[in-house]
């Protein structure tokens, strides 16, 4: 069971979501936040990093959209699906661009390959935890 799990099922207030699919997505929204950081650092790194601006930039709206998502997927007592589904959806935008993009240099970096999955695994938490909101 996730630490995000555990959390969720001790929360004294009143939380009326799927906590297994809350947990799920912020368990992927940690990791994704987690991998875009690795990979802008990587691309920073790589001889080329002018072929890597569009990756770099990607990956820093994606980590900071995730950060905030997970802040407040965090606190699921008594939530305002006005507030968290627009973040969902702004996630799954983000991932898809964001991993489109590291699948692109895949080929040729192991560590945009990691962080295109990261994205996808990310974009899918985030869907399917709206699914369960409407």
């Amino acid at each position: 069971m996730s630490f995000a799990k555990q959390l969720l099922d001790t929360n004294p207030g009143v939380v009326n979501v799927d906590t297994t699919a809350w947990a799920a997505a912020a368990d992927a929204l940690n990791d994704c936040a987690q991998a875009c950081t690795a990979d802008t650092d990587a691309d920073l790194g790589e001889p080329n990093v002018a072929d890597m601006v569009k990756c770099i930039r990607l990956c820093l709206d994606c980590t900071d959209v995730c950060v905030a998502t997970v802040a407040v997927v965090s606190r699921p007592a008594e939530f305002d699906a006005k507030v968290t589904s627009p973040l969902l959806q702004a996630c799954v935008a983000i991932c898809k661009s964001c991993g489109d993009e590291c699948e692109g240099h895949a080929p040729m970096h192991e560590h945009c390959r990691l962080c295109a999955q990261a994205c996808r695994r990310c974009e899918q938490a985030c869907r399917d935890l709206l699914d369960t909101m409407n």
